[in-house]
C-alpha cells in the first residue's frame, strides 16, 4: 500500500464515522428508482445477468441499484467501512452483492474479459494517473463491455462556491496533469466534519482523459457535464445552486472498450 491509498483508507472511515453523503446506503429502491439513480439519460439498456463491476464504488448505493435490476454484481473499495455499507444493502434487499477491498489501480485479481460494464462513481480523480485506471479497466472488460465513470470538470477542479467574489467565481489552480487539489469538503457532504481529513484530488486534464481512454482501445459514446443537484443562475451567488449554474463542476464518461481482435490473446 502507497501513502496515496493510505490516506484515502483514512479518509474514508473518518467519513464513514461522520455519515457523509456518499457513505449511505440507500435504503428506499425499487427497481424503477433503482433505473432512474443509475441512468437518468437512458444509456444502461438491459442488464439483467450481466456482470458489474462497481469500481471504488462502496457505501451500498449503486451496487443495490444495480442488484435490484438483475445484474450480477461486485464491488471494490479501498474502504472496509465503505464496503460494509454494500454488504448491510445487500442484506436489506435480499440480493447478493460481492465485496473485495482493493485498489482501483490494481485489478488482477479478476480474469481478463470479466465483466459486461465497469461503474465507476465519482473517484477517479482520487488518484495521480487516470491512464493507469483505463488500463485495468480494459483489461477486466470484455469486448463490447462499457465503461462508465464520473469525474472532475479538469478546467474547475478545486473551484469551490465559497469562492465568489461579487463578480464570479476565478479559477486559480494550475491546469495541470496530476496537479493536487486539497479543500474541506462542502457542508453538504457532512453536517460534522470534525477530524475529517481535506479532500486530496489529482487533476485529470480533458486531453489526459481522452487520450487515455483511446490508447487503451476505448470509443467514447457519450460526454455530458453533468450534476446530481439543482443548478439555479437565480440562487443567491456563493450558493452551492448557484455555483454549479455557473461552473459545472463534474463530467460523466460512457465509453465501449472494442480493441483489434489481434490483441485480445496478449491480455493476461
Amino acid at each position: 500500500m502507497d501513502e496515496i491509498a493510505g490516506y484515502n483508507i483514512q479518509r474514508w472511515k473518518a467519513l464513514v464515522r461522520v455519515n457523509a453523503l456518499f457513505t449511505r446506503p440507500d435504503w428506499t429502491l425499487d427497481a424503477a428508482s433503482a433505473r432512474a439513480k443509475l441512468d437518468p439519460e437512458g444509456r444502461l439498456g438491459e442488464i439483467v445477468g450481466k456482470a458489474v463491476l462497481c469500481l471504488a464504488g462502496g457505501g451500498g448505493q449503486q451496487s443495490a441499484a444495480f442488484a435490484l435490476l438483475g445484474a450480477r454484481v461486485t464491488v471494490l473499495d479501498l474502504s472496509e467501512e465503505q464496503l460494509q455499507g454494500d454488504r448491510q444493502a445487500a442484506n436489506h434487499y435480499k440480493v447478493s452483492i460481492q465485496t473485495q477491498q482493493g485498489d482501483m489501480r490494481d485489478l488482477s485479481r479478476f480474469p481478463a474479459h470479466s465483466f459486461d460494464l465497469v461503474w465507476q462513481p465519482y473517484s477517479l480523480n482520487f488518484v495521480p494517473e487516470a491512464r493507469q485506471v483505463f488500463r485495468e479497466v480494459a483489461q477486466v472488460l470484455r469486448p463490447g463491455g462499457r465503461y462508465q465513470f464520473s469525474c472532475a470538470n479538469p478546467f474547475v477542479s478545486g473551484l469551490m462556491a465559497s469562492d465568489w467574489t461579487g463578480d464570479g467565481y476565478p479559477l486559480k489552480h494550475p491546469y495541470q496533469e496530476g496537479a493536487v487539489v486539497s479543500y474541506p469538503d462542502p457542508i453538504w457532504v457532512a453536517e460534522s466534519r470534525e477530524a475529517v481529513p481535506w479532500t486530496r484530488e489529482y487533476r485529470h486534464t480533458l486531453s489526459a482523459l481522452i487520450n487515455g481512454l483511446i490508447g487503451q482501445d476505448f470509443v467514447i459514446q457519450h460526454v455530458s457535464d453533468y450534476t446530481d443537484f439543482h443548478p439555479d443562475p437565480a440562487a443567491t451567488p456563493g450558493t452551492w445552486d448557484h455555483f454549479t449554474a455557473i461552473v459545472p463542476p463534474w463530467l460523466n464518461f460512457w465509453a465501449a472498450y472494442q480493441p483489434p481482435v489481434s490483441e485480445l490473446g496478449n491480455q493476461r
